[in-house]
């Protein structure tokens, strides 16, 4: 093969690569720039069916980014959430990063059933649950309460967390542990100090699929909570911004960029980690 042929090759390959790379990124952009489209597009202009739907035909306007702001609690909504997802992800990690590492340090069959029955009430759909549910937080005093929430979420995060912070640490040696309580570490020294910097990818793995979780979830939202002052945004937005057949696509979209915009810089940040915490133990 001569030289031009091979450099025509590997350029034709770049291409062919770069190509690719930019068809998923404008895959993965595109809602974004429909929602942020959506957001300064006056009602007339996108409810024309005539006018080509990804570009301008009128001078863009904030009166949706009022309407949300000024004619609804959006702001109190995502104070809200965040205050409901913190609690929740603190409260996951405190209670399945120690059940985790149990459960992967527990040898035999036992450990194994353990794990799996842990996951497995991961799969009960919240429609079966929110009724029983809702009766003890009716009991406890907690209902129209953020409270609540912070109660039952975890309900559903802890089992998740734990069988996959389970699998994280089964790939990390006992040898490193029993290597440090040698060297006078006791063996929470031991998991604190070596154990833990290593698991750090489990850890935002568990960190970002709660708070995702908490953000999206709309079922117990919805049951438990009344005033809208108290509204998460997955409750909130739909609520008010949805009456009847009328929808405010505007607000609707503007809404949806600013909630999911923060959480997509975040995956992004650390998709590599994300990533290896999610796929830790399939190939050694």
């Amino acid at each position: 093969m001569s030289k031009g042929m091979y450099k025509a090759k590997a350029w034709g390959a770049k291409g062919g690569n770069f190509g690719i790379l930019a068809a998923f990124i404008a895959f993965a952009a595109f809602p974004f720039y429909w929602m942020l489209m959506t957001m300064f597009k006056e009602t007339r202009d996108l409810m024309n069916p005539n006018h080509n739907p990804y570009l301008y035909h009128m001078r863009p306007t904030l009166e949706h980014v009022r309407v949300l702001f000024f004619d609804t609690l959006y702001l109190q909504w995502l104070w809200n959430t965040a205050f409901v997802g913190f609690l929740v992800v603190l409260i996951t990690l405190i209670t399945a990063i120690p059940a985790g590492y149990s459960l992967a340090r527990l040898t035999g069959k036992t450990g194994e059933r353990l794990g799996i029955g842990i996951f497995l009430t991961y799969l009960v759909p919240p429609t079966i649950l929110f009724i029983p549910l809702s009766k003890v937080i009716s009991s406890l005093g907690l209902q129209d309460s953020l409270y609540s929430l912070v109660l039952v979420y975890p309900s559903f995060t802890i089992p998740f967390c734990t069988w996959l912070l389970m699998g994280f640490f089964k790939v990390i040696p006992k040898d490193i542990e029993e290597a440090a309580m040698i060297d006078g570490h006791s063996r929470l020294g031991a998991f604190l100090k070596v154990v833990m910097p290593m698991s750090i990818a489990g850890v935002l793995t568990v960190i970002i699929f709660t708070f995702t979780l908490v953000m999206q979830e709309f079922v117990y939202g919805l049951t438990f909570i009344t005033a809208s002052s108290r509204f998460t945004v997955s409750v909130g937005v739909p609520t008010f911004l949805v009456r009847g057949d009328v929808y405010f696509w505007g607000s609707l979209m503007g809404a949806c960029f600013i909630a999911s915009v923060p959480i997509a810089i975040l995956y992004n940040l650390f998709v590599d980690r994300f990533i290896a915490g999610f796929t830790v133990g399939a190939i050694k």
